[in-house]
């Protein structure tokens, strides 16, 4: 495997291994059905807002995104042998109690260099809404210019599987929808705190509506 570039940013070749590892895995153990991947700009640097409330909707997006991403990742799932795994396929270690500078610093190379970097805006699994956005999300949209593309995952939690209870059944349908991507700064650039209060309070529009645009156009309804 390739060494990182200067920028200190992982290496795209790991990303691009671990979206092979997702395809054969998300559609070979569940029934993928992506709507809008072509929206998501063929080059240059791009964010995937994702929404998250279950394990399986970061490799998911990972195994159907048309180009490799790198998503930020809760630095508790970096343990043994998973951890050098998740190291491997260029995914982004961060501790989220404080404020990472190398994770910051690795996921801004990312955007430097480029490259598609993955974030669950809401910081945490939760209901899966957007309802609660860390500022996180609109820090590296501003500062690195890139735009955002919103990511709704339905029906990973739809219903339990019966071999592991933790998981989606097997062979059912997940929906991956991809939304346009969007400029998440002002027109003057600005990087005040009060630019990046302004920024989150945009993009948690466009991601809600989207949210609400992907339900109504897959059939599916917020689960209660």
């Amino acid at each position: 495997m390739t060494a990182a570039p200067a920028s200190g940013a992982p290496s795209a070749r790991g990303a691009e291994v671990g979206r092979r590892i997702g395809v054969g895995l998300m559609h070979g153990l569940w029934r993928p059905r992506v709507l809008g991947a072509w929206k998501v700009p063929v080059s240059g640097p791009v964010i995937l807002a994702v929404n998250h409330s279950h394990n399986i909707d970061g490799p998911m997006v990972m195994g159907v995104a048309p180009r490799p991403t790198h998503f930020l990742i809760k630095k508790e799932a970096f343990i043994g042998p998973l951890g050098s795994f998740l190291t491997g396929i260029g995914q982004l270690e961060v501790d989220r109690t404080t404020a990472d500078r190398t994770a910051i610093t690795r996921a801004l190379g990312v955007l430097a260099d480029g490259g598609v970097l993955g974030i669950f805006p809401e910081g945490t699994r939760g209901e899966g809404d957007f309802a609660s956005l860390r500022a996180g999300l609109a820090y590296f949209a501003v500062r690195s210019g890139a735009p955002i593309v919103p990511v709704a995952v339905l029906g990973s939690t739809d219903r339990r599987g019966r071999l592991i209870k933790g998981l989606p059944p097997l062979r059912s349908r997940v929906d991956v929808v991809f939304g346009d991507p969007f400029q998440a700064g002002d027109r003057n650039g600005r990087r005040t705190r009060r630019a990046l209060d302004e920024a989150t309070e945009r993009i948690q529009k466009q991601l809600t509506a989207h949210l609400e645009s992907a339900r109504h156009f897959t059939g599916r309804r917020a689960t209660l």
